[in-house]
Formats: C-alpha cells, structure tokens, sequence
C-alpha cells in the first residue's frame, strides 16, 4: 500500500493530502500530495547518501504528520526499516531500545530533541525525558531545527536521481513494546505483514476519494491517502478538535477514548462513521458517540503485534448480555484461538513477523484472557502485566527496576481504575525498616522524572502485600491497597504521598 500512496501522490499532485486547522476551526492544508511526495524524495536521497540501503535501520523521533510519513515512504523506498521511538519513554529506557535496535541514524524533529540546553523546561512540561540524542549515534533533524538541534536531514540535498525502489519483502517496521530496561523488547512488521494491516483497514473503514478523514495515526494516514481521501491531523484541545470537526464534516473519524471522553464533556458532535481504539471502548461510551451524531460507532481491537484484530459496531456491543467484553469477530485474514488457560491467540496475514533477536513465530500471545463465543471475541480481562492510561501502553516491568533506591525495600507499579476503560498509575515503595521518608520520597524525584510519559500520576509510601509460598508481592492486592488509599484521598502518617504530576497532594493542599 505504500507503493500505491507512492503513485497517488504523483497521479494527483495539487490535491490536498493532510489538513490542519486553525484555532477558530477553518480547515488549511499543511501538504498537498506534490508537496508529500517531493519531501519523501529529498528524504530518500539524504537516508540514500548517508548510506542507508535495504537491510538498513533509521530511529524515528518525529511526531506523526507529513514529515513523520515522507521518512515512512523514504525508508520503505530505501528498503531499510523504521525503528520507531516514543520521545516520552524515559532516558534510560530510550538508551536500551536503542542500543538493542542499533539505528544507522536518528531523525528526531525539534521537540524530540528540546532536552538539550535551553530546551529542557519546555521538555520537561511537555512531559518528556530523554537523554542527549547526540551521543548515541548519528542524529539529524526532520523539519525546522533550533538552537542545539542536529543539523537537517535534507541539508544541501539537490536534485538526483533517486536510487530504484526496493521490491521484495523484508523488515519494515520495528515498534517497542513490553520487556524491561535491561532487556527490552520489540515487535517487528515486515513489510507484507505491515501491508496486509493496512489493506485490513481500507477494507473496515472503505475511505472515499475526495472526502475527508480525521485521524492522525499511520493505519488512518497511509490507506486513507492511498485511496484519495484528505487526512485531517485532531487538534489538540477539544473545544478547537470540536470546530474542526463541525468545519469539516469528515466521512471517518479515529479517536482514542480518552479523546472522545474530553469531546463529548465539551459538547463536541461528531459526523460520519467513528472509530475509536488503543483503549478500552465500553458500550456506553459508543452509545453516546453515537447521540451526539456519528452515523456509525466502532470499537477496534488492536495490538502492536496486529493491528487490527476485530472490530464491533455499537448497536451489537450494547445488544451483548453476556460477560465480559464483546470485542467483535476476527476480521478477514485473522484466526482466533484460545490456550488451555484461556489466554487469547491471534494469527494471521498482518501478525508481526517476530520479537526483535527472537525466531519467528505465527502466533500472537495477546496477554488478553478471552473467550470464543458464536465466532465473536469476548474479553475477560488480562493475564500480563500492563497499564493502560490515556491511550498508552505502559509497562510497569520497564519501570520499577529504578525505583529500587537505598531505603527502598519492594516497589511496584499499579493501576488503579478511573472510570470508562482508564487508569491511574500509582508507585507503591515499601520503605526498608528504619529508612528516612523524607529523605526517600525526595530520592525518588530523580527516578520518577526520568519515567517521562510514564511518571506516575501518585506515589504511595507502604508495605506491601505478599502473597504464596514464595510471598512474591501481590500485584492485585497492591493495586487495591492503592485504590482505597487513594480514594480516601488523605495522609495518614505511614506514608501515603499522593502527588501527582501537579505537584499537589490528593487532598488538595501544596506541597510544603
């Protein structure tokens, strides 16, 4: 599908490919296909004369839009493949990923790269944490640099001609997930895997030429342009993703929950069909969605490893009685089974390929504990370990290893529910006997500020709960000593300090 968007681009080059929008909701368009197509191109030559070439890795730290997608075709041309970096992952766990990925080069826009000297406070609020990109490797800049940036990708780049496209199969994508710091690990498409993903989706949300999608992800940008449908970025706040909305009258829309939770409070109507996914989806959550306009409400079942899975439309997700959580049936292509301990499996023609450093496999252990019923999947809640909040995977495992200090006995990351499918990430320190707690909880500023996205939204001084004839820790049981504690919302002198990413304690004073 990307050889298509390749020769779409080029067959229409004066129409609109992605649209932004102004405060006010009026629609402007940030690339047209020209446009796109010519920056995949300068792209291509600057990755082909750096020496990247089939085989090839290149690190990518560019927020998604029309850059982030032109050094998507560049790679795919080159034959190379795209580890993809999340900026707010924490400095450590960055340096692991890319130590284990081993990019040729870096390309990080500005933002990605705000760490550096007088960027840092403006890192810092923006909730990112990473270490100085220039010391792990070659780094250049996609986009406009600022003061400390790596020089740009594309400097100097004239006019040549572009090398052969690349027409075989091979690794196209490597995407982080799960793992630890130590060991991290990663997911990796190749690009017939990566394909038959995207033709999946084509084929769910049958994009029109000429009108229309609102979505800012890859699996929303690459079909929806490759069938002649303008893709329009979400604002960031919803009063304005609102008005663009009303501006725009979209025929698809791909929200994340937590997105559509924040429109809907603010009054937001949607149009069209609606898409929401990367998060639990409830009925209620569709039904409203679908009052406040939509024609249609999906919930999309995903994963890193396959994306998508299964999909369900609201009128068959709130008719569903039974228990657990009705995710839809398997989509064309996808096979569904479940082992002898209930634990979801999926394969499939757009199942990742393999585990970076691991052997193939063409089966997906989802961590989903589920069940087969009438050809539909019904979840029943999760096996491994992970934390599900705004729309984010994160994976406690990567984390606490660091919160293990001098003073610091046991610690654990938890989640906590927050209502319609969200979470609440909550460190839980069991000090060691005679630890100063003044003095740990201010040793834990550092670990917890290099978390980055994943900075807890409470920290919580207790022992905590063991359970078998090992006396592991009981994760279940820390996460509900989390809860009640939490909901109590008070200091009670054995620890609990319940500040957040604001700097307030949970009962609503300032911090002394």
């Amino acid at each position: 599908m990307l050889d298509t968007l390749a020769r779409t681009l080029r067959r229409h080059p004066e129409r609109p490919a992605v649209l932004g929008t102004t405060r006010t909701g009026a629609v402007r368009t940030k690339a047209t296909h020209g446009e796109l197509a010519d920056l995949a191109d300068r792209y291509t030559t600057a990755l082909h004369r750096r020496g990247v070439g089939r085989g090839g890795t290149v690190g990518v730290a560019v927020r998604p839009g029309p850059r982030a997608l032109a050094v998507m075709l560049a790679v795919h041309r080159l034959g190379a493949r795209a580890a993809v970096l999340d900026p707010g992952a924490g400095p450590d766990v960055l340096r692991a990923r890319l130590a284990l990925a081993g990019p040729d080069v870096v390309l990080a826009d500005a933002t990605a790269q705000a760490v550096a000297g007088w960027a840092r406070p403006l890192a810092r609020r923006a909730r990112l944490a990473l270490p100085d990109l220039a010391g792990l490797g070659p780094v250049a800049t996609v986009g406009p640099r600022l003061p400390g940036c790596a020089p740009a990708l594309d400097a100097d780049v004239r006019a040549v001609p572009l090398p052969p496209p690349v027409d075989e199969d091979g690794d196209a994508v490597i995407v982080f997930t799960s793992g630890t710091t130590a060991q991290p690990r990663a997911v990796v498409h190749t690009r017939a895997s990566l394909a038959a993903g995207m033709a999946t989706v084509a084929e769910l949300v049958r994009p029109e030429a000429g009108r229309p999608v609102l979505g800012g992800t890859f699996f929303v940008l690459v079909p929806s342009l490759a069938c002649g449908a303008p893709v329009a970025l979400p604002a960031r706040s919803a009063p304005v993703l609102g008005r663009q909305l009303r501006r725009l009258a979209p025929q698809a829309t791909y929200l994340t929950p937590p997105q559509l939770r924040r429109l809907l409070a603010d009054g937001g109507r949607f149009h069209g069909r609606v898409w929401t996914g990367s998060a639990p989806a409830s009925a209620e959550l569709l039904t409203r969605v679908k009052r406040a306009g939509a024609e249609e409400a999906w919930g999309v079942y995903a994963l890193t490893e396959l994306f998508p899975a299964a999909a369900v439309e609201q009128a068959d997700k709130a008719a569903f009685t039974g228990a657990g959580d009705l995710v839809g049936s398997p989509l064309p292509g996808v096979v569904a089974k479940t082992d002898s301990s209930g634990e979801l499996l999926l394969s499939g023609s757009a199942v990742r390929d393999r585990y970076l450093g691991e052997d193939p496999d063409p089966w997906v252990v989802t961590g989903d504990r589920a069940r087969i019923e009438g050809g539909r999947i019904v979840l029943e809640g999760r096996s491994k370990d992970m934390v599900l909040r705004h729309a984010e995977n994160i994976y406690p495992g990567l984390y606490e290893p660091s919160l293990h200090l001098p003073g610091v006995e046991l610690a654990l990351l938890v989640a906590v529910p927050d209502g319609d499918g969200d979470e609440r990430l909550v460190a839980v320190v069991q000090p060691s006997p005679g630890a100063d707690r003044n003095a740990l909880r201010t040793a834990l500023d550092r670990p917890l500020g290099r978390m980055g996205a994943a900075r807890p939204d409470a920290v919580l001084l207790a022992d905590i709960p063991l359970s078998g004839r090992s006396l592991k820790p009981d994760r279940a049981a820390t996460a509900r000593l989390a809860a009640r504690r939490l909901d109590g919302r008070h200091l009670d002198g054995r620890g609990l300090d319940g500040r957040g990413l604001d700097g307030r304690h949970l009962d609503g004073r300032s911090r002394g």
